[in-house]
């Protein structure tokens, strides 16, 4: 590569960073750890009106959280600052500026009023109302006003914009190392405005300074800034420099029907498509970080959402990531998102977590029930029943009846209690309290030699004796219960099912 790496992600602060966003600074992130060069982020704010207090804050932490933090942003290594477009408005004014000397942009001086009216007379007549070389020459511009004219009427106040002049009669061949050669014809672009009325710059060109003045090598967006492809790569041909190299992502779509992902699937199938929670007056939209996701976890997801390393390997750890990472391995086609899918990619870093590690986390969930009980137990509990888990949160569910006697018994399962189970569960519990050495596998050998011994079957004794002890026909091994719950625990439970059922 010609020159350094250094690739940005730019989001605008207008509210919660979409997971489709989060897929984008990831494929950044990844890239230039591939190829040492820098990450930075860049607040993309020129549109004041679309500015969501604590949006700013929220895009940092959830990179943070997801393990994928910009080398260079706001407050931090700030090289090429500000970092915050807002705070560079007078940079762009003099490239705006410079582009009306060159020839390649004029001021435009249409109200709305004016030019809604042209959009309704072409609808009239079914066209499309664009604004470009066929009627700029015709409307109130620089381009058929004389030059001291113009520079009057911005001198006495009145609203303009500057707009770009696209050439005529032109196909750009232009380059997408996703998509390979793409052709645009420059007929069929509007003139789009470049600086507004408030003093602002648009997207476009605050966009094209800032990668230049940042030394951007390579700009990696997702797939909806195609169209805006042909005029940033003019821009660059206005201006004298040389362009980075463009890569086009393509889209996350809906796990049901067309279409590109929205918060609506999200809420309509139940999961989440923000990295972290995000509170409104209208309510929360949940995030990953609150459902009980693994950062590691949704940093595999989305990498695999539009690119593969051309193996069947499916986990990978960041540093893996950036080591196989590869542009051209992105697909063209659209990445269909796979709820449970997601959910899968939890459960294999849930399994990856130590036993420990486990035990701390959901030891926090039972003492917001009041709830302590000793670590090496905890340990012991979690290495139970963390197979069947897909999210830490789920393990109170599964274990319960560890810590709780059951309330209430399952219909379905209490039809294994026949007339002759009390009698049976009262010797059962003569056999339980006489062992001495209260283990798993102790248990297990004493009870089932002496179930042999009176030649009762095993599915006479084993299912009520799960029944009384969990309140249903599930968890793990049984004589690992019966150990951790103790003998006093296990004989009150058995009694109590006697009484109750």
């Amino acid at each position: 590569m010609s020159k350094p790496v250094r690739v940005r992600f730019a989001p605008s602060p207008t509210g919660p960073l979409h997971i489709g966003g989060v897929r984008t600074a990831l494929f950044n992130y990844l890239f230039a750890k591939k190829n040492n060069g820098v990450f930075y982020l860049r607040i993309e704010d020129t549109d004041q009106n679309r500015f969501v207090p604590g949006a700013e804050n929220y895009i940092f932490e959830a990179l943070e959280w997801l393990g994928i933090s910009p080398s260079e942003t706001v407050g931090k290594n700030e090289k090429f600052g500000p970092y915050r477009q807002s705070e560079r408005k007078e940079i762009y004014k003099k490239y705006a500026d410079q582009l009306i000397q060159s020839g390649w942009a004029y001021y435009a001086f249409d109200t709305a009023e004016t030019l809604d009216a042209h959009r309704k007379q072409h609808e009239e007549q079914g066209k499309t109302f664009i604004y470009n070389w066929h009627n700029r020459e015709k409307l109130d511009t620089s381009l058929v006003i004389a030059e001291e004219e113009t520079a009057k009427r911005i001198a006495n106040g009145e609203d303009f914009v500057i707009r770009f002049k696209t050439p005529v009669d032109e196909t750009l061949h232009l380059t997408d190392i996703i998509r390979g050669d793409i052709k645009f014809e420059t007929n069929l672009l509007d003139d789009k405005v470049l600086f507004k009325s408030d003093g602002m710059p648009t997207y476009h060109l605050a966009n094209i300074v800032d990668d230049h003045l940042m030394e951007t090598s390579h700009v990696i967006r997702g797939e909806e800034w195609l169209p805006s492809l042909p005029l940033h790569a003019l821009l660059y041909r206005a201006f004298g420099w040389e362009a980075p190299e463009f890569a086009h992502l393509p889209l996350i779509l809906k796990p049901v029907g067309n279409g590109k992902l929205s918060k609506r699937d999200g809420d309509k199938l139940g999961f989440p498509v923000f990295p972290l929670e995000w509170k409104t007056e209208e309510g929360i939209s949940s995030g990953y970080r609150e459902n009980g996701f693994f950062p590691e976890a949704v940093v595999n997801f989305l990498a695999l959402l539009g690119w593969n390393d051309g193996t069947d390997q499916e986990l990978f750890s960041l540093e893996e990531l950036a080591d196989k990472f590869d542009l051209n391995r992105v697909h063209k086609a659209g990445a269909k998102f796979d709820p449970d899918k997601n959910k899968w990619f939890n459960h294999q870093y849930l399994q990856k977590q130590s036993d420990e590690e486990l035990a701390g986390s959901f030891s926090s969930i039972l003492k917001e029930r009041g709830i302590s009980v000793e670590n090496n137990k905890l340990i012991k509990i979690v290495s139970s029943i963390k197979e069947r888990a897909h999210f830490v949160n789920e393990f109170w569910d599964l274990a319960d009846y560890f810590f709780v006697a059951p309330k209430s018994y399952d219909e379905k399962a209490a039809k294994n209690w026949k007339e002759e189970t009390p009698t049976l569960m009262k010797k059962v519990i003569a056999v339980l309290e006489s062992i001495e050495d209260f283990s798993s596998m102790n248990i297990e050998t004493l009870l089932k030699e002496w179930m042999t011994a009176n030649e009762i079957g095993m599915g006479k004794v084993m299912q009520p004796l799960r029944l009384s002890l969990v309140g249903a026909l599930k968890g793990p091994h049984l004589f690992d219960i019966i150990e951790m719950i103790g003998k006093e625990e296990t004989v009150n439970r058995m009694q109590n099912a006697i009484d109750r059922l």
